[in-house]
């Protein structure tokens, strides 16, 4: 599932704090080396890395690379060294600071809320609050446009069951309950966003195979027929992120690629992000949508340390 390569016998954490000093300080910044070795370690390995860097050498390695490398490469390494808690915490408060954020920007707190397990969503909303002196629930009441408040808050704020338990009576029931909704253009409703914002994944799932047995079509194109407003579509991230979160990063990753220009930040936010988690199934949901292979599509359209940092994250050869 994951793409990450670790070494079959890792260096210490001193050993690679002091192989990165020296690419760091030395006569010219060696990327290649930075590159190799913090792109080839886990999260617990990196928060060691950081941990031993701050005792060696009263530095923080965070900015030691921010210092040292320029531009995206800079951005996404700093992201891929971040605890995810606080780095989800400044995506989400960097989203919130745009104003008018749209649906692009707005699925990052649904990825969050609906692609994570719920520790990680409590955890966010921790670290939001040490961050900037406020919950994430006020932040998005001040930020966020009326018709979308309302499943947001109900995403952030709920903790989730997080085990596999599943009544598959109640799966019928709250199909039936989601299809009507659908069918009145009521995706506002009160049950349509307790449902949603409070089952667990496993039970959302089950509920979704019904919809789909019971009315032919899968639920997040119901939705989107019914309308195509903002809610909607934005409801349409929350399904796809609850049953099938590779398709939802897989569409991220071809937005961001689509197009002259390469959203570099919406790319590396999707690929960081899911390394360590299921970027197997993404490449792979990836190649059929698009026929190509994303190892193909990133060298294409991405260039220099940032292109060599992004391929070894998915696996391919550089």
């Amino acid at each position: 599932m994951a793409t990450l390569r670790l070494p079959d016998v890792a260096p210490s954490s001193t050993q690679d704090s002091e192989r990165l000093r020296v690419a760091l300080q030395g006569w010219g910044v060696d990327q290649e080396v930075i590159i190799w070795i913090l792109g080839h370690r886990n999260a617990v390995q990196r928060k060691k890395i950081k941990e031993t860097y701050q005792q060696l050498f009263k530095e923080s390695i965070i900015h030691c690379l921010q210092s040292a490398l320029s531009g995206v490469l800079g951005k996404a390494m700093t992201y891929w060294m971040e605890e995810p808690p606080e780095r989800d915490a400044k995506l989400v408060e960097k989203t919130l600071k745009k104003g008018k954020a749209g649906i692009t920007q707005l699925q990052v707190i649904v990825e969050i809320a609906c692609a994570s397990s719920p520790n990680h969503l409590m955890a966010v909303r921790q670290a939001y609050c040490s961050l900037f002196d406020c919950s994430l629930e006020e932040a998005i009441t001040s930020k966020v446009s009326s018709s979308l408040q309302k499943l947001l808050l109900g995403l952030v704020s709920s903790y989730r069951y997080d085990r596999e338990l599943v009544d598959l009576n109640v799966a019928k029931s709250e199909a039936a309950k989601l299809h009507e909704a659908i069918e009145k253009k009521q995706l506002d409703g009160d049950e349509v966003m307790w449902i949603l914002s409070t089952r667990n994944f496993f039970q959302l799932r089950a509920t979704f195979k019904h919809y789909k047995q019971n009315y032919q079509v899968p639920i997040y194109q119901a939705i989107m027929s019914s309308g195509s407003d903002d809610l909607g579509s934005l409801l349409r991230v929350v399904i796809l992120c609850i049953d099938a979160p590779e398709k939802h990063f897989a569409e991220v990753i071809r937005a961001s690629l689509s197009g002259h220009r390469t959203d570099v930040h919406s790319l590396a936010r999707a690929i960081l992000a899911r390394v360590e988690i299921d970027m197997m199934k993404i490449k792979e949901e990836y190649f059929n949508m698009n026929k190509v292979s994303l190892d193909d599509a990133v060298v294409r359209k991405t260039s220099g340390g940032y292109k060599d940092f992004l391929m070894t994250l998915i696996g391919a050869r550089i």
